[in-house]
């Protein structure tokens, strides 16, 4: 699966980084990465998690890291997180998710004759950097970040990280959470809010499905408002326990989805 956490502060946000990424390695076995934001660029670092620990294997890492903004993951197949250039500017993204349609996807892309991937093993293509191309089709991030959302079919949860702040995102569907939390100075974007009480942040919201917010210094402004639904018909994912996100029975879900307003 995998779990993201980003962080915007208005001080060096490199330690927390470390250690909200580091409570997701129960989501992931593959690929550890990092990703800071300063006035002089970015700084990134990747790394195999197969054999060691997240935490052993960048304590020596973010000792060249300093930034205020940044985002992590743990990720249980791709490396990330990707460093782009495009239209929209230099950014760094990282996603969690499953694309069941990565390869119609690719076709129609390929069919514009203006864009290449870059292979990973075995010939498939980055899953990450496929939601980066949808992205970058869009004239603005938030823009482009729905087009992905509406164009991938199973889910896909991003951070974006840019020069002012980090764009953060649900999967249209809901299945895969976000949460945001705050403390004093700082915000924070996280797929489980295990992440937050340890770092002494507050949670303050759960991502609906489809919704898009934009975190800076001075706080978060939605982008794009959760999706409603049709029906109250809807399946539900339970989390294991301890792993802090919100459960939802099957009894009670039907009372919980958004309707659809006339």
């Amino acid at each position: 699966m995998g779990g993201l956490f980003g962080i915007v502060s208005k001080k060096d946000c490199v330690s927390d980084l470390f250690y909200g990424t580091d409570y997701h390695s129960h989501l992931g076995t593959k690929r550890g990465g990092l990703a800071v934001k300063s006035q002089e660029g970015f700084t990134r670092f990747i790394r195999n998690i197969e054999n060691s620990q997240f935490r052993s294997k960048f304590e020596d890492d973010i000792k060249k890291m300093f930034g205020n903004k940044g985002i992590g993951i743990i990720s249980d197949y791709e490396d990330q997180p990707l460093l782009i250039r495009s239209h929209l500017g230099d950014y760094a993204i990282v996603t969690v998710g499953v694309i069941n349609n990565a390869n119609k996807i690719v076709k129609k892309i390929f069919g514009k004759q203006s864009t290449h991937f870059s292979e990973m093993s075995g010939g498939e293509i980055n899953p990450t950097e496929l939601a980066a191309t949808l992205i970058n089709q869009e004239a603005s991030f938030e823009d482009g970040i729905r087009n992905a959302q509406e164009s991938i079919e199973g889910s896909c949860s991003l951070l974006v990280l840019t020069d002012k702040g980090i764009y953060a995102a649900r999967d249209r569907l809901g299945r895969t959470p976000v949460v945001i939390g705050e403390k004093e100075d700082s915000f924070a974007a996280s797929s489980e809010s295990c992440a937050f009480p340890n770092l002494d942040f507050k949670l303050t919201k759960y991502l609906g499905p489809g919704e898009i917010i934009f975190i800076s210094e001075d706080g978060t402004e939605q982008k794009y408002p959760p999706r409603t639904f049709s029906s109250r018909l809807a399946y539900c994912v339970i989390t294991p326990l301890g792993t802090g996100t919100l459960e939802i029975s099957p009894i009670s879900c039907h009372k919980t989805m958004p309707e659809k307003k006339p």
